[in-house]
């Protein structure tokens, strides 16, 4: 695939709709089916997309290893986070009623950074998993 014309101009094209589609789905996911599950995995097609066109390498070129790691702690931050800022503000672990003055606006913002740190962790984790399965190498 790496020699393929066609295939490097296709995923060109269509690696920034992809992060697009799913930056929709993570940000609409409060409103309507989807969120940051559904969005991760989406964000991450694109980057495995990429990996799979122009090669491992340059996948791991394009989001090194280190940076993964790290976006896999600060998804998980971000969740954990919002749930010790409410019991720090008095109130249960991820109740968001203390966020704002409006308990639908505080729902509203509670959720919208829940669903962030998931999208975050869930992108991390597919890229790293596929990253160590393609760079799997079985012993001889």
């Amino acid at each position: 695939m790496r020699d393929n014309p066609v295939f490097k101009i296709v995923s060109k094209i269509l690696f920034g709709p992809i992060i697009i589609y799913g930056l929709y789905v993570q940000f609409h996911g409060d409103y309507g089916p989807g969120g940051g599950f559904q969005a991760g995995v989406i964000v991450a097609a694109a980057f495995i997309l990429y990996s799979m066109i122009y090669g491992l390498e340059e996948g791991r070129k394009l989001m090194p290893d280190w940076i993964i790691r790290s976006v896999m702690a600060l998804g998980v931050l971000v969740f954990g986070g919002t749930g010790i800022a409410s019991i720090l503000l008095g109130a249960n672990y991820l109740d968001y009623s203390p966020f704002a003055y409006k308990i639908y606006k505080a729902q509203h913002l509670g959720i919208i950074i829940v669903e962030l740190g998931v999208g975050l962790t869930v992108f991390a984790v597919m890229l790293g998993l596929f990253n160590a399965f393609a760079g799997f190498k079985p012993h001889k």
